[in-house]
């Protein structure tokens, strides 16, 4: 009986071995900003969502020494919520821990990690679904297990700089305005027509 438990343990040891790391919470305040990051929209620039597009390019900071991006295997790129746009929101709210973090919800895409040397580029049309906000566009660097190493962002330490702003798509459209402005004239110019007619055949 002793020995089945121990083998149990044992077994149980492994697991959580194995477990731990994949699970383990990285903190936002843990990485270092590495990568240098830019965007096409100037400060203040309005973009429509569904239309406009924003190109975004990165590359690895000239001034860290070598060896620095050794883990780095992707970048990925998400679209975040300014300050501005997260206040009285706790769905938008920021954490330090990344798995809680409400700041960058929207992904615009993940690339390989092209070196010390690489600059990385990529042209993104706003989502139809991305809502009204003030945004700025944050990298991560991923590790070969696809945690959050390193990072970089078009905006400063305090997210103020460099932010643009997205108008969502409000669900209607011009010609839905048109066709029921038609059918109300239509239900109107109906009601007359069945009134005269009404009217007629009581003469």
């Amino acid at each position: 009986m002793a020995a089945v438990s121990s083998e149990a343990a044992l077994v149980l040891l492994l697991v959580i071995g194995f477990v731990a790391p994949s699970t383990a919470s990285v903190l936002f305040s843990s990485l270092h900003n590495t990568l240098v990051v830019t965007a096409s929209p100037t400060t203040g620039q309005v973009l429509n969502a569904g239309v406009d597009q924003i190109k975004v390019s990165w590359s690895l900071n000239e001034s860290l020494q070598a060896g620095v991006d050794s883990a780095y295997k992707k970048i990925k790129l998400v679209l975040c919520y300014a300050p501005v746009s997260q206040t009285d929101r706790r769905w938008r709210k920021t954490y330090d821990e990344l798995k809680k973090d409400k700041t960058c919800q929207f992904k615009i895409t993940s690339e390989a990690y092209g070196g010390r040397d690489a600059v990385g580029s990529y042209e993104y049309t706003v989502e139809r679904d991305i809502p009204t906000a003030t945004y700025f566009v944050r990298a991560y660097a991923l590790d070969a297990d696809d945690t959050k190493v390193a990072y970089g962002q078009t905006t400063d330490a305090k997210k103020t700089t460099n932010l643009f702003e997205v108008v969502g798509i409000s669900g209607r459209h011009a010609s839905l305005d048109i066709a029921a402005a038609c059918f109300s004239a239509f239900s109107v110019a109906a009601l007359f027509f069945f009134f005269y007619v009404g009217k007629r055949k009581q003469k």
